[in-house]
Protein backbone atom coordinates (compact mmCIF):
# COMPACT_ATOMS: atom_id res chain seq x y z
CA UNK A 1 0.00 0.00 0.00
CA UNK A 2 2.74 2.42 1.02
CA UNK A 3 4.84 1.47 -2.02
CA UNK A 4 1.87 2.08 -4.30
CA UNK A 5 1.31 5.51 -2.76
CA UNK A 6 4.98 6.40 -3.20
CA UNK A 7 4.88 5.35 -6.85
CA UNK A 8 1.77 7.45 -7.44
CA UNK A 9 3.47 10.47 -5.89
CA UNK A 10 6.61 9.96 -7.98
CA UNK A 11 4.52 9.51 -11.12
CA UNK A 12 2.91 12.88 -10.54
CA UNK A 13 6.19 14.74 -10.09
CA UNK A 14 7.85 16.23 -13.20
CA UNK A 15 11.54 15.26 -13.20
CA UNK A 16 13.90 17.57 -14.99
CA UNK A 17 12.79 20.36 -17.30
CA UNK A 18 13.54 19.38 -20.89
CA UNK A 19 13.98 22.39 -23.13
CA UNK A 20 11.34 23.09 -25.77
CA UNK A 21 12.07 21.83 -29.26
CA UNK A 22 13.52 24.71 -31.28
CA UNK A 23 14.10 24.64 -35.02
CA UNK A 24 14.99 27.03 -37.84
CA UNK A 25 12.39 28.01 -40.42
CA UNK A 26 14.32 27.74 -43.66
CA UNK A 27 12.24 30.25 -45.59
CA UNK A 28 13.12 33.13 -43.26
CA UNK A 29 15.96 31.89 -41.03
CA UNK A 30 13.93 32.53 -37.87
CA UNK A 31 13.96 30.19 -34.87
CA UNK A 32 10.62 28.76 -33.79
CA UNK A 33 9.34 26.40 -31.10
CA UNK A 34 7.66 23.19 -32.19
CA UNK A 35 4.17 22.45 -30.91
CA UNK A 36 4.31 18.75 -30.02
CA UNK A 37 1.20 16.53 -30.01
CA UNK A 38 1.23 14.43 -26.83
CA UNK A 39 4.09 16.47 -25.33
CA UNK A 40 3.02 15.95 -21.70
CA UNK A 41 2.87 12.21 -22.25
CA UNK A 42 6.33 12.13 -23.85
CA UNK A 43 7.84 14.18 -21.03
CA UNK A 44 6.34 11.79 -18.48
CA UNK A 45 7.62 8.67 -20.29
CA UNK A 46 11.17 9.93 -20.77
CA UNK A 47 11.73 12.21 -17.75
CA UNK A 48 9.82 10.54 -14.90
CA UNK A 49 11.07 7.31 -13.25
CA UNK A 50 7.61 5.72 -13.20
CA UNK A 51 7.06 6.86 -16.77
CA UNK A 52 10.37 5.22 -17.69
CA UNK A 53 9.17 1.92 -16.26
CA UNK A 54 6.00 2.22 -18.32
CA UNK A 55 8.08 3.02 -21.40
CA UNK A 56 10.10 -0.19 -21.11
CA UNK A 57 7.16 -2.35 -20.08
CA UNK A 58 4.50 -1.09 -22.48
CA UNK A 59 5.08 2.01 -24.64
CA UNK A 60 7.96 0.64 -26.75
CA UNK A 61 6.14 -2.62 -27.44
CA UNK A 62 4.63 -3.60 -30.78
CA UNK A 63 1.24 -4.54 -29.34
CA UNK A 64 0.55 -0.98 -28.12
CA UNK A 65 1.49 0.52 -31.48
CA UNK A 66 -0.62 -2.08 -33.32
CA UNK A 67 -3.58 -1.45 -31.02
CA UNK A 68 -3.44 2.31 -31.47
CA UNK A 69 -2.86 1.95 -35.20
CA UNK A 70 -6.08 -0.03 -35.49
CA UNK A 71 -7.90 2.67 -33.56
CA UNK A 72 -6.66 5.24 -36.06
CA UNK A 73 -8.01 3.05 -38.90
CA UNK A 74 -11.53 2.97 -37.42
CA UNK A 75 -14.32 5.17 -38.85
CA UNK A 76 -14.78 6.71 -35.38
CA UNK A 77 -11.23 8.11 -35.50
CA UNK A 78 -12.28 10.51 -38.28
CA UNK A 79 -13.94 12.62 -35.58
CA UNK A 80 -10.45 13.69 -34.44
CA UNK A 81 -9.53 15.24 -37.79
CA UNK A 82 -11.19 18.71 -37.55
CA UNK A 83 -9.75 19.36 -34.09
CA UNK A 84 -6.27 18.25 -35.16
CA UNK A 85 -6.37 20.51 -38.23
CA UNK A 86 -7.45 23.45 -36.08
CA UNK A 87 -5.03 22.84 -33.19
CA UNK A 88 -1.94 22.47 -35.39
CA UNK A 89 -2.76 24.76 -38.31
CA UNK A 90 -2.66 22.09 -41.03
CA UNK A 91 -2.79 23.70 -44.49
CA UNK A 92 -5.62 21.87 -46.23
CA UNK A 93 -5.44 23.98 -49.41
CA UNK A 94 -2.51 21.84 -50.63
CA UNK A 95 -4.16 18.49 -49.84
CA UNK A 96 -5.40 16.52 -52.82
CA UNK A 97 -8.54 15.07 -51.18
CA UNK A 98 -10.59 16.59 -48.38
CA UNK A 99 -12.70 13.61 -47.29
CA UNK A 100 -11.20 10.87 -45.11
CA UNK A 101 -12.73 7.65 -43.79
CA UNK A 102 -10.37 7.52 -40.78
CA UNK A 103 -7.69 9.53 -39.03
CA UNK A 104 -5.03 7.38 -40.65
CA UNK A 105 -6.33 8.27 -44.11
CA UNK A 106 -5.91 11.91 -43.15
CA UNK A 107 -2.51 11.23 -41.59
CA UNK A 108 -1.00 9.79 -44.79
CA UNK A 109 -2.90 12.23 -47.00
CA UNK A 110 -1.62 12.99 -50.49
CA UNK A 111 -0.73 16.51 -51.54
CA UNK A 112 -1.35 18.32 -54.81
CA UNK A 113 1.76 17.79 -57.00
CA UNK A 114 2.27 21.50 -57.54
CA UNK A 115 2.58 22.07 -53.78
CA UNK A 116 5.93 20.23 -53.69
CA UNK A 117 8.02 21.16 -56.76
CA UNK A 118 11.11 18.98 -57.23
CA UNK A 119 14.52 20.58 -57.86
CA UNK A 120 15.31 19.29 -61.34
CA UNK A 121 19.12 19.53 -61.61
CA UNK A 122 20.68 16.07 -61.83
CA UNK A 123 23.38 17.03 -59.33
CA UNK A 124 20.83 18.09 -56.69
CA UNK A 125 19.81 15.81 -53.81
CA UNK A 126 16.35 16.75 -52.49
CA UNK A 127 14.66 16.25 -49.18
CA UNK A 128 12.73 12.95 -49.26
CA UNK A 129 10.06 14.25 -46.88
CA UNK A 130 8.55 17.18 -45.05
CA UNK A 131 10.20 17.47 -41.66
CA UNK A 132 13.12 18.85 -39.70
CA UNK A 133 16.64 17.98 -40.75
CA UNK A 134 20.07 17.53 -39.20
CA UNK A 135 23.08 16.97 -41.48
CA UNK A 136 26.53 15.55 -40.81
CA UNK A 137 29.12 16.03 -43.55
CA UNK A 138 31.70 13.65 -42.05
CA UNK A 139 30.87 10.64 -39.87
CA UNK A 140 33.48 9.14 -37.58
CA UNK A 141 35.51 6.08 -38.54
CA UNK A 142 33.48 3.74 -36.31
CA UNK A 143 30.87 6.00 -34.79
CA UNK A 144 30.01 9.64 -34.36
CA UNK A 145 28.12 11.97 -32.08
CA UNK A 146 24.64 13.41 -32.52
CA UNK A 147 23.86 16.13 -29.99
CA UNK A 148 26.64 14.85 -27.76
CA UNK A 149 25.64 11.18 -27.84
CA UNK A 150 27.41 8.31 -29.57
CA UNK A 151 25.83 6.70 -32.65
CA UNK A 152 27.24 3.58 -34.29
CA UNK A 153 26.52 3.08 -37.97
CA UNK A 154 26.87 -0.71 -37.79
CA UNK A 155 24.25 -0.89 -35.03
CA UNK A 156 21.97 1.05 -37.33
CA UNK A 157 22.53 -0.88 -40.59
CA UNK A 158 23.36 -4.28 -39.06
CA UNK A 159 25.45 -5.06 -42.12
CA UNK A 160 29.25 -5.17 -41.83
CA UNK A 161 30.04 -4.62 -45.52
CA UNK A 162 27.60 -1.73 -45.88
CA UNK A 163 28.84 -0.12 -42.67
CA UNK A 164 32.44 -0.33 -43.87
CA UNK A 165 31.48 1.07 -47.28
CA UNK A 166 29.73 4.12 -45.77
CA UNK A 167 32.17 4.71 -42.89
CA UNK A 168 33.34 8.35 -42.85
CA UNK A 169 30.49 9.25 -45.19
CA UNK A 170 27.75 11.87 -44.87
CA UNK A 171 24.34 11.58 -43.25
CA UNK A 172 21.04 13.45 -43.08
CA UNK A 173 18.31 12.77 -40.49
CA UNK A 174 14.85 14.05 -41.47
CA UNK A 175 12.39 13.85 -38.57
CA UNK A 176 8.67 13.87 -39.32
CA UNK A 177 6.42 14.98 -36.49
CA UNK A 178 2.73 13.91 -36.39
CA UNK A 179 1.59 17.17 -37.99
CA UNK A 180 3.75 16.68 -41.12
CA UNK A 181 2.92 15.22 -44.51
CA UNK A 182 3.82 11.54 -44.01
CA UNK A 183 4.67 10.26 -47.46
CA UNK A 184 8.35 9.89 -48.35
CA UNK A 185 9.99 10.12 -51.77
CA UNK A 186 13.25 9.24 -53.49
CA UNK A 187 15.88 12.00 -53.09
CA UNK A 188 17.58 11.32 -56.45
CA UNK A 189 17.35 9.33 -59.67
CA UNK A 190 18.79 5.83 -59.55
CA UNK A 191 18.04 2.16 -59.15
CA UNK A 192 17.22 0.19 -56.01
CA UNK A 193 19.84 -2.56 -55.66
CA UNK A 194 19.27 -3.79 -52.10
CA UNK A 195 16.44 -3.85 -49.55
CA UNK A 196 16.55 -4.73 -45.86
CA UNK A 197 13.98 -4.87 -43.03
CA UNK A 198 15.13 -4.84 -39.40
CA UNK A 199 12.67 -5.67 -36.59
CA UNK A 200 12.86 -3.60 -33.43
CA UNK A 201 11.15 -1.52 -30.79
CA UNK A 202 8.81 1.45 -31.09
CA UNK A 203 10.39 4.24 -29.06
CA UNK A 204 9.43 7.83 -29.84
CA UNK A 205 11.79 9.66 -32.22
CA UNK A 206 10.88 13.08 -30.83
CA UNK A 207 13.88 15.15 -29.65
CA UNK A 208 12.32 14.92 -26.18
CA UNK A 209 13.05 11.18 -26.35
CA UNK A 210 16.31 11.28 -28.35
CA UNK A 211 17.91 13.59 -25.77
CA UNK A 212 17.49 10.83 -23.20
CA UNK A 213 18.02 7.73 -25.33
CA UNK A 214 20.01 8.17 -28.55
CA UNK A 215 20.36 4.42 -29.08
CA UNK A 216 16.74 4.54 -30.24
CA UNK A 217 18.12 4.84 -33.80
CA UNK A 218 19.68 1.38 -33.49
CA UNK A 219 16.77 -0.21 -31.61
CA UNK A 220 13.62 0.84 -33.46
CA UNK A 221 12.04 -1.05 -36.32
CA UNK A 222 13.41 0.20 -39.64
CA UNK A 223 13.62 -0.55 -43.35
CA UNK A 224 16.25 0.61 -45.79
CA UNK A 225 17.18 0.47 -49.45
CA UNK A 226 20.47 1.02 -51.25
CA UNK A 227 19.98 3.33 -54.23
CA UNK A 228 22.58 3.42 -56.99
CA UNK A 229 23.06 6.75 -58.77
CA UNK A 230 25.33 7.71 -61.64
CA UNK A 231 26.10 10.94 -59.77
CA UNK A 232 27.19 9.63 -56.36
CA UNK A 233 27.29 5.85 -56.52
CA UNK A 234 25.43 3.97 -53.79
CA UNK A 235 23.46 5.64 -50.98
CA UNK A 236 21.23 4.38 -48.17
CA UNK A 237 17.67 5.58 -47.60
CA UNK A 238 16.20 4.27 -44.35
CA UNK A 239 12.76 4.69 -42.80
CA UNK A 240 12.61 4.38 -39.01
CA UNK A 241 9.43 3.45 -37.15
CA UNK A 242 8.40 4.98 -33.81
CA UNK A 243 5.80 4.89 -31.07
CA UNK A 244 2.34 4.59 -32.64
CA UNK A 245 3.74 4.17 -36.16
CA UNK A 246 1.59 1.23 -37.17
CA UNK A 247 3.29 0.53 -40.48
CA UNK A 248 5.68 1.71 -43.16
CA UNK A 249 3.89 1.05 -46.45
CA UNK A 250 5.94 0.60 -49.63
CA UNK A 251 4.27 2.10 -52.72
CA UNK A 252 6.97 2.04 -55.43
CA UNK A 253 7.05 -0.96 -57.79
CA UNK A 254 9.95 -0.54 -60.20
CA UNK A 255 13.60 -0.75 -59.17
CA UNK A 256 14.46 2.14 -61.52
CA UNK A 257 13.31 5.23 -59.62
CA UNK A 258 13.10 8.96 -60.21
CA UNK A 259 13.79 11.90 -57.96
CA UNK A 260 10.57 12.91 -56.19
CA UNK A 261 8.86 9.60 -56.93
CA UNK A 262 6.90 8.31 -53.95
CA UNK A 263 8.62 5.49 -52.10
CA UNK A 264 6.01 4.89 -49.39
CA UNK A 265 4.22 6.32 -46.38
CA UNK A 266 4.04 6.04 -42.62
CA UNK A 267 0.81 5.29 -40.83
CA UNK A 268 0.01 7.15 -37.61
CA UNK A 269 2.89 8.59 -35.54
CA UNK A 270 6.02 10.68 -35.86
CA UNK A 271 8.79 9.03 -37.86
CA UNK A 272 12.21 9.53 -39.42
CA UNK A 273 13.99 9.13 -42.77
CA UNK A 274 17.79 8.76 -42.76
CA UNK A 275 20.06 9.25 -45.79
CA UNK A 276 23.67 8.00 -45.80
CA UNK A 277 26.18 8.81 -48.56
CA UNK A 278 29.65 7.57 -49.48
CA UNK A 279 32.49 9.93 -48.35
CA UNK A 280 33.26 12.94 -50.55
CA UNK A 281 30.34 12.46 -52.92
CA UNK A 282 27.87 15.12 -51.79
CA UNK A 283 28.01 18.54 -50.14
CA UNK A 284 25.17 19.56 -47.84
CA UNK A 285 23.88 23.11 -48.16
CA UNK A 286 25.67 25.59 -45.93
CA UNK A 287 22.60 26.72 -43.97
CA UNK A 288 21.78 23.14 -42.95
CA UNK A 289 25.36 22.53 -41.78
CA UNK A 290 25.46 25.83 -39.84
CA UNK A 291 22.16 25.13 -38.06
CA UNK A 292 23.18 21.57 -37.18
CA UNK A 293 26.43 22.85 -35.67
CA UNK A 294 24.28 25.06 -33.43
CA UNK A 295 22.26 22.01 -32.38
CA UNK A 296 19.20 23.15 -34.34
CA UNK A 297 17.11 21.28 -36.85
CA UNK A 298 16.00 23.07 -40.03
CA UNK A 299 12.49 22.79 -41.39
CA UNK A 300 12.45 21.40 -44.94
CA UNK A 301 9.80 20.27 -47.39
CA UNK A 302 9.90 17.36 -49.78
CA UNK A 303 11.52 18.20 -53.10
CA UNK A 304 13.68 21.14 -52.02
CA UNK A 305 17.44 20.88 -52.35
CA UNK A 306 19.50 19.77 -49.36
CA UNK A 307 22.80 18.82 -51.05
CA UNK A 308 24.67 18.74 -54.36
CA UNK A 309 26.97 16.10 -55.75
CA UNK A 310 30.63 17.08 -55.80
CA UNK A 311 31.24 15.16 -59.05
CA UNK A 312 29.80 12.09 -60.74
CA UNK A 313 30.74 8.98 -58.72
CA UNK A 314 30.14 5.51 -60.11
CA UNK A 315 31.74 3.59 -57.27
CA UNK A 316 29.57 0.70 -56.12
CA UNK A 317 29.60 -1.68 -53.22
Amino acid sequence: MLLGLILLLIAAIPFGSPKPIQYVQRNNGQTAIEKVPGEKWLRWLYYNPVGGLSLEAVAKRKFLTNWYGKKMDSPESAEKIPGFISDYGIDMTIVRDSQFASFNEFFYRKLKPESRPIVAESSAVVSPADGKILVYQHLGEEDFFVKGHRFRINDFLQNDSLSAFFANGSMAIIRLCPTDYHRYHFPANGSVVYEQKIPGDYYSVSPLAIRKKLEIWGQNKREYTVIRSDYFGDMVMCEVGATMVGSMIKTYENHQVEKGEEKGYFKFGGSTVVLIFKPNTIQFHADLIANTLKGLETQVIMGEGIATTKSPKNEKR
